[in-house]
């Protein structure tokens, strides 16, 4: 996908995904994968307040995508490109996954035809990043009938400490042995800002999931609905999906 005669697949994809190119820069693409890190026009996804030192505790997606939204339980366990984790899995570090037991995982499903970066949600600095291999090998119990084989996805973790939302871990999800992950912001102490470009996706890897601690945040009881049915809810990087926890009753958004 990185090669110059990619190229020939632009087009078809773009048609048979239906794909709005007016919302994207209009430039040439030397190879598919140039295409599918396309950058979206600044005025097509929008930080809520990002240029107003943060006057405000809304809190926004990371990335476009179909999101799910979960409380983290001791026994909690995840369905995530196919593969099931637990959270001490997905991070591979149990005493980092009981950190955020009580807390809550958000996971964004990113399909072809969606936007492949993502931002920073907050302003913060990183704590720690690690990169996790893939897997593939017997059934364990945890797996149901309907899973033949135990298989985990290539990871890159990052831990933040955010000025809102506290201590959150992103994780980005790629294909079993290539990830297609690229990170832009990597170093411990590496400084950022809510909005600002965290990375993006090439083609083979789709999937953000976002841990926050017990009483960081509240997220929107639609989502939480749509969860509870087996469904998706579509958002748009820069979205409103919730707000920092005041302690209170989390609040339906409009």
């Amino acid at each position: 996908m990185n090669s110059r005669i990619s190229k020939v697949l632009i087009k078809s994809f773009i048609r048979r995904r239906n794909i709005d190119m007016s919302r994207y820069e209009d430039v040439g693409y030397s190879s598919f994968n140039d295409f599918f890190t396309r950058q979206v026009k600044p005025e097509c996804r929008n930080f809520p307040d990002a240029a107003n030192d943060l006057a405000t505790d809304d809190l926004a997606a990371a990335c476009d995508g179909k999101l799910t939204a979960y409380t983290i339980t001791s026994k909690s366990v995840f369905t995530i490109k196919g593969c099931l984790y637990d959270i001490g899995e997905l991070l591979a570090d149990k005493a980092l996954a009981d950190e955020f037991k009580g807390g809550v995982c958000l996971v964004f499903r990113l399909t072809p035809d969606d936007y492949h970066r993502y931002s920073f949600i907050d302003d913060g600095e990183i704590e720690s990043y690690k990169k996790i291999n893939g897997v593939l090998h017997t059934v364990r119990p945890i797996a149901s009938k309907r899973y033949d084989i135990y298989v985990q996805n290539y990871r890159e973790c990052t831990v933040m400490n955010t000025k809102r939302f506290g201590k959150l871990v992103q994780i980005e999800v790629g294909a079993l042995f290539v990830g297609r992950i690229r990170n832009l912001r990597r170093q411990q102490k590496d400084v950022f800002k809510c909005g600002q470009e965290k990375g993006m996706f090439e083609f083979g890897g789709s999937t953000i999931v976002m841990l926050f601690q017990k009483g960081a945040v509240a997220i929107d009881d639609a989502i939480y609905e749509n969860t509870d049915q087996n469904k998706e809810t579509v958002v748009k990087m820069g979205d409103i999906i919730g707000e920092k926890f005041s302690g209170q009753t989390e609040r339906k958004f409009e």
